[in-house]
């Protein structure tokens, strides 16, 4: 198993992924779905080293983007010198091995070779289940906020309160 950043050879796997998380969130009915991303983000991210993959005997298990900035969706706690985590999927041939746990110890790691404080990520909506599942995975619960600003972010986020978490290093 190991952790690399994504290339552009990646791409077609990336939103083959984005695909199967967003037909399994819209089976739940009550989860907020993903919408189609924009290829020029996976792009941008790739370009800039955002983008992230675990492989597991060379295929791509899971993939994640982060950021060390999320101004729109944490306001003034933006100021927090934090690493933010995005869009975790993980391919269904691989579900159920906790990838959150492997993320998390990387995400802290990630965060200290920076010289970050945080390591946030943010859910949208009521969504018990992955509420519960971010806490048992280290995340601290801040609670439901409404979003002042989401011009430029991904439609999802648009009309639906984000649900906040982080782990102080």
């Amino acid at each position: 198993m190991k952790i690399e950043n994504c290339n552009t050879t990646d791409i077609p796997e990336i939103f083959r992924l984005y695909r199967i998380a967003a037909a399994y969130q819209r089976s739940k009915e009550t989860v907020v779905v993903w919408p189609e991303f924009e290829q020029e983000l996976v792009e941008t991210e790739i370009a800039e080293n955002r983008q992230w993959k675990l492989i597991i005997e060379d295929q791509i298990a899971c993939i994640w983007a982060t950021t060390f900035s999320d101004e729109q969706i944490w306001g003034e706690r933006n100021n927090d010198a934090a690493v933010y985590i995005h869009r975790i999927a993980t391919n269904p041939d691989f579900r159920g091995k906790n990838f959150m746990e492997i993320i998390v110890a990387w995400a802290k790691a990630y965060a200290k070779e920076n010289d970050k404080d945080f390591v946030r990520l943010d859910t949208l909506g009521n969504n018990s289940k992955l509420i519960a599942h971010y806490c048992n995975s280290g995340f601290n619960f801040l609670g439901m906020f409404d979003l002042e600003d989401t011009q430029g972010l991904p439609d999802h986020y648009h009309n639906t309160p984000a649900c906040l978490f982080e782990i102080k290093l």
